[in-house]
């Protein structure tokens, strides 16, 4: 692979949640005109909901290309269907900037190790590694004895606070103090993925982990089809670092009544959930995450999908018969 000259690349890691997806699209809406930018989104699930949200953003008149791994961590399989989706990605982007960004349970260090590899050393300039935290997690110990939680920290050149609107005026100082004084790193506050572009330029720099996790990212996954017909809706479920994902493809055809989807999502007992439906009030985005719902009007969806990830598989087994009874037409 050549380019002319290296392209300016940032890895945005942060757990689940924490809003990604967001400030990425924040980026977008503010690149400079003239150039033309790449996002390699990749999700834990097998479905892959990131990919349809970006779409009605992706525009190679306005110098936006997309590209979706999903599936778990980018660099499982020794990192190949990272390097494949990226390879062409560059190919068909000729990008002036690349944004990647891994699933909230992957491990960016083995991301940034296929970055540095000898096949990218002329083709990439690794610039600042952008780590997204809510300041409000540090008091739940789910997360400060989460190793991939930890990894993102430690990888970071630069740590953003995020959702900072919703903080108490102990949150900030208690992630400061989770970080340490040692630690030379810059930290802001951001609210709804307000990145500002002069953070991407920071210096990168290599960054040894606090918390050792051998094997972390091999999770085990797998694909099932549904007992209805292929054409009507398929399942695909992955597992791995403490959660269960479980996705669903539904039909084109199938349009769902909008608010019983919403109440049901309200409800559902998930870390995470992402959706794009297609419904009787048009295609609507749902994103929940710290058990808030959000909704976001699309021009357009080729289907309707769901993903939706928790710590306990069985808040997740009845989700399929309940989202299938939203169905209003066939």
């Amino acid at each position: 692979m050549s380019v002319s000259k290296p392209i300016p690349t940032n890895v945005i890691t942060g757990f689940l949640g924490v809003g990604k997806t967001t400030a990425i699209l924040h980026l977008l809406e503010h690149k400079p005109e003239a150039e033309r930018w790449a996002v390699l989104v990749n999700e834990f699930g097998k479905v892959g909901i990131d990919g349809s949200v970006f779409a009605g953003h992706e525009s190679g008149q306005q110098g936006v290309f997309i590209r979706e791994v999903p599936g778990g961590c980018m660099c499982c399989a020794a990192g190949l269907p990272m390097q494949v989706a990226l390879n062409m990605l560059i190919a068909r982007a000729k990008p002036d900037r690349l944004l990647i960004e891994p699933t909230g349970l992957g491990h960016p260090k083995e991301v940034l190790e296929v970055l540095r590899s000898e096949h990218y050393r002329e083709v990439l300039d690794l610039r600042a590694t952008v780590t997204l935290v809510d300041a409000r997690k540090i008091h739940d110990q789910r997360y400060v004895n989460h190793a991939t939680f930890n990894q993102q920290l430690n990888v970071a050149d630069v740590i953003v606070a995020n959702k900072a609107d919703q903080y108490q005026s102990a949150d900030f100082p208690a992630l400061l103090d989770y970080l340490g004084t040692a630690q030379k790193k810059p930290v802001f506050q951001a609210s709804w993925g307000g990145l500002e572009p002069g953070w991407l330029d920071a210096s990168a720099g290599d960054h040894s982990l606090a918390v050792p996790n051998p094997d972390l990212n091999r999770a085990t996954s797998f694909v099932k089809q549904t007992a209805t017909p292929a054409e009507d809706y398929l399942g695909s479920g992955n597992k791995g670092e403490g959660f269960y994902s479980q996705g669903w493809v539904f039909s084109a055809e199938w349009v769902f009544d909008a608010d019983r989807l919403s109440a049901l999502l309200t409800g559902a007992d998930a870390e995470r959930i992402k959706g794009v439906f297609r419904t009787s009030q048009g295609v609507i985005a749902y994103d929940k995450a710290d058990n808030v719902l959000s909704e976001t009007e699309l021009d357009n969806s080729l289907d309707s999908r769901l993903e939706c990830i928790s710590a306990d598989k069985q808040a997740l087994e009845y989700l399929e018969e309940a989202v299938t009874a939203c169905v209003v037409s066939r």
